[in-house]
């Protein structure tokens, strides 16, 4: 078999061959995932367009996408963004993914020197994935020095406690101490280290690649929001002399001779007179009128 290839200046998009021959993927997986490789970045596309645009149809393309997912090539996740909506995020790769996110990382690194017929390409985009998992721990809430060094004591033996019963889950004492602050966070939301085990241990991926990026992938994504907080109650004092509750200390308006004083329920105290006057009146008119007739 000849191969022949044409020198492309614009409009081409390198990618490894071993993507390319992947024999544990369809043909149809494969051409599918170098068509989305080809795509820029942000481009939106979903299963039933490419079915709708393809010979394909919608149970071939549905089929490749599964194998790509299983083989690592392509994710579809949902986010809640900032107002409470929830959103789907599709990621897409050149190389298999089958960790979480932070766990095994493509880093940004040289263009390999080709022969004499390599094609040069003016790479304009920046790589999607970070060098470092540093930065992302850092910006995702690593506020190690922000945290008294009392409840990062505690966060640590909380963690170790947690992590106990499952031997695949083996952290060093720095790992752990780079993981406090995030399990701190859950304890001043009120998480028990019931809570944590219920959130860290349950599924977890086979093979176990690193712990530490598991661990903290969970412990952010899971994290549970911070409890409201609700205005304190307004408190009154009581006036020195009526003893009616007054805004501050001291004695109200009407004790002070500022303001009339409101009539009480009944009508107040010359209501309450009268009415006492009308009583005793009646009850007098109803004993002379029990008395027997001489």
């Amino acid at each position: 078999m000849r191969v022949h290839r044409s020198a492309h200046v614009r409009d081409f998009t390198v990618l490894p061959n071993g993507m390319l021959q992947c024999r544990r993927l369809s043909f149809t997986a494969r051409g599918l995932l170098a068509d989305l490789l080809s795509r820029p970045d942000g481009w939106r596309e979903d299963g039933r367009h490419m079915a709708d645009t393809s010979p394909q149809g919608r149970g071939a393309i549905r089929k490749a996408l599964k194998e790509l997912t299983a083989a690592g090539y392509y994710r579809v996740e949902k986010i809640r963004r900032p107002d409470g909506t929830i959103a789907t995020e599709t990621h897409v790769y050149d190389t298999p993914q089958l960790a979480p996110p932070g766990v095994t990382r493509p880093v940004p690194g040289r263009a390999a020197t080709g022969g004499a017929g390599a094609l040069p390409k003016d790479r304009h985009q920046e790589p999607s994935f970070p060098a470092s998992d540093v930065t992302d721990h850092q910006s995702a809430g690593g506020q190690a020095a922000e945290v008294p060094d009392e409840q990062l004591r505690e966060a640590v033996a909380t963690l170790f406690r947690v992590i106990r019963p499952e031997p695949r889950l083996r952290l060093g004492e720095a790992e752990a101490r780079e993981l406090a602050p995030l399990v701190a966070q859950w304890l001043e939301r009120g998480s028990s280290a019931a809570d944590l085990a219920q959130a860290l241990l349950p599924g977890l991926p086979a093979p176990m690649h690193s712990a530490v990026a598991v661990l903290r992938y969970r412990l952010e994504r899971k994290l549970p929001p911070a409890p409201a907080v609700r205005p304190a109650a307004a408190r009154y004092a009581e006036c020195t002399k009526c003893h009616d509750p007054v805004p501050r200390s001291g004695i109200c308006g009407p004790c002070a001779g500022l303001v009339p004083r409101p009539a009480g329920i009944g009508g107040g105290e010359a209501t309450t007179r009268t009415g006492a006057a009308r009583a005793r009146a009646a009850l007098r008119g109803c004993g002379r009128s029990l008395r027997p007739a001489c």
